[in-house]
């Protein structure tokens, strides 16, 4: 049976996915931060996994180097769960939604088969690089900070940028030795998908075009710390009227 995009199958598996992170959510709430982090450590190694097994697998490591957002989160993911790094947990908040829209949006693997190996290294790695982020802002293990939405924006375009160049170099060579291969980490080259597709038409020039993504990252934010905005706002107004 194939995945699909949404079909039935494919809504069933994001069920599963929820499903799971409601049950790791539930099992660990009351457990020591010692248990959970021994518990969602070796969870979070799965997008590491995943990116050996796509170096090894298809036989053309240049057209899956870990540049992708998700596979930045994979290997940035496991130093976060047993740092617990404030910037480094703020900026996964932006990061795994990369990964939600992956298990969404599943246009290149829509044809694998359900629980197969490329499912399999692709579906649950990307459920972890998801769920985990958000799961230890629920259990405390980390902290929302409005301080860090400069840092989570700056680091992120600029390991953008710098995808970007890789991408230019990497498909300079390959057309030098002519291998066919043309790769496209972080969709700054021309579009490969309707969202990207919609980023270019308005801004029709690679790299650039993904900066619009900017403003909705930053509307994002403003939701996701507005309990600690509100909070640091009325504190300051009692400070105020209390001088």
């Amino acid at each position: 049976m194939k995945w699909g995009f949404f079909t039935p199958t494919h809504i069933l598996t994001l069920v599963l996915a929820a499903a799971m992170l409601v049950a790791l959510y539930y099992g660990l709430r009351n457990k020591s931060q010692k248990i959970q982090t021994m518990v969602l450590f070796p969870l979070s190694l799965s997008g590491i996994a995943a990116i050996v097994f796509n170096l090894l697998r298809w036989g053309s490591p240049l057209e899956y180097l870990p540049l992708h957002l998700c596979s930045l989160n994979a290997l940035v993911l496991p130093f976060a769960v047993l740092t617990r790094n404030k910037k480094l947990c703020n900026l996964l908040l932006v990061w795994c939604l990369g990964a939600l829209v992956a298990l969404i949006a599943n246009f290149e693997v829509q044809d694998a088969e359900l629980f197969g190996e490329t499912f399999n290294f692709y579906f649950f790695p990307h459920v972890f690089e998801f769920g985990i982020p958000v799961l230890m802002f629920r259990l405390g293990l980390a902290k929302k900070d409005p301080d860090c939405i400069g840092s989570t924006i700056s680091i992120t375009m600029l390991l953008y940028t710098l995808v970007h160049l890789c991408n230019v170099l990497i498909n300079r060579y390959c057309a030098m030795v002519g291998n066919g291969i043309r790769v496209n980490y972080m969709f700054s080259m021309e579009p490969t998908n309707p969202l990207v597709a919609l980023f270019h038409r308005l801004i029709p020039h690679d790299y650039w075009h993904m900066y619009l993504v900017i403003p909705i990252v930053l509307v994002y934010l403003l939701i996701v710390y507005a309990p600690e905005l509100r909070a640091r706002y009325s504190t300051l107004s009692l400070r105020s009227h209390a001088a």
